[in-house]
């Protein structure tokens, strides 16, 4: 794939655990969302897939796990791991990881205030707080 294609949708930055299976080798792999956009997503990946295959994704931090389906459209080798393309097989999904997206950074925002300031917050309270600090920054 030319790299200097136009894209056609803004990627935004995510750093979300993912488990994977491909419909050809079942066994279950576990990688890090790269980044997200309205098409789809990028994960880093110890194995190249060939373009086509259908993966099923689960989110493992969300509780039941949060599950969808993608298209490997492209695969790149970087030094010691590949770069993988995949395209959401349903619409919704790219709203759903979004949400997620947002969960995480509250879940990061909620240990870190822990750590720095002491105080525990409850999931709605370290929700709040994100939303009323953070979700103007947070892009659409």
């Amino acid at each position: 794939m030319d790299q200097t294609l136009k894209r056609e949708y803004i990627r935004h930055p995510a750093l979300i655990p993912i488990e994977y299976k491909t419909q050809k080798k079942p066994e279950k792999k576990e990688d890090f969302i790269k980044n997200i956009s309205l098409g789809g997503l990028c994960f880093k990946s110890s194995d190249c897939l060939d373009i086509g295959d259908r993966l099923s994704i689960k989110i493992p931090i969300i509780n039941p796990k949060f599950q969808f389906h993608g298209n490997v459209v492209w695969c790149f080798k970087r030094q010691g791991f590949y770069e993988i393309g995949v395209k959401f097989v349903a619409k919704k999904d790219v709203h759903r990881v979004r949400m997620i997206e947002q969960i995480c950074y509250i879940k990061q925002y909620k240990e870190k205030i822990v750590k720095e300031e002491g105080r525990r917050l409850s999931d709605k309270q370290a929700a709040l707080e994100w939303i009323d600090k953070f979700s103007a920054q947070f892009p659409n």
